[in-house]
C-alpha cells in the first residue's frame, strides 16, 4: 500500500495525527484514535524507516511502542510528564517498508509512582514485536 493510500485509509477510520516535535517528528507521523475506550497508534512505514536489508528498523520499533506507552501511561495518570525508567522489547518478525504499524498499549498496573505497560507492535495478525515499559510520574517542574 502506498504511503497516500495508508494515509486516506487511516483518516477514513477515524485516525487523528498526534503533534509532535523533536526526534518523534522525525519518524512520524503518529496517528491516534480511540476504539472502545482504548487508545490505538498507527505508524506507516516509509522508506526512512529503512535498515540495511531493507525492513524496519528496530529502533523505529523501539521508538514506537516506546512513544505509544508513555502516551498511554499519561492519559491513564492524568499526569503531564513521565519519563521511560525500563523498556523491554522482543523482536519476534521483520517489518516490511510500506506496512502499517500497529500499537495497542495495555495498562498492568499503575501506582502512585510507576505505571506498568505491555504492548504488542502488530501488523494486520503479524505480531512484529512485543514490548513491555516501566514509567515514572515526575513531579512538575513549573
Amino acid at each position: 500500500m502506498t504511503t497516500r493510500a495508508a494515509t486516506e485509509k487511516l483518516k477514513s477510520d477515524g485516525w487523528k495525527i498526534v503533534e509532535t516535535t523533536g526526534f518523534l517528528h522525525l519518524i512520524g507521523p503518529l496517528w491516534q484514535r480511540t476504539l472502545d475506550g482504548e487508545l490505538e497508534f498507527a505508524l506507516i512505514t516509509e522508506d526512512k524507516h529503512h535498515n540495511r536489508r531493507g525492513l524496519v528498523q528496530g529502533g523505529v520499533l523501539m521508538t514506537f511502542a516506546d512513544r505509544t506507552c508513555g502516551i498511554t501511561a499519561r492519559h491513564v495518570s492524568g499526569k503531564p510528564t513521565l519519563a521511560t525508567v525500563q523498556l523491554d522489547t522482543h523482536f519476534v518478525e521483520s517489518g516490511k517498508i510500506g506496512e502499517v504499524l500497529i500499537s495497542k498499549p495495555h495498562v498492568v498496573r499503575s501506582t502512585r509512582s510507576l505505571i506498568f505497560i505491555t504492548t504488542e507492535v502488530t501488523v494486520d495478525k503479524r505480531c512484529i514485536a512485543m514490548a513491555s515499559g516501566v514509567f515514572k510520574i515526575l513531579k512538575n517542574d513549573a
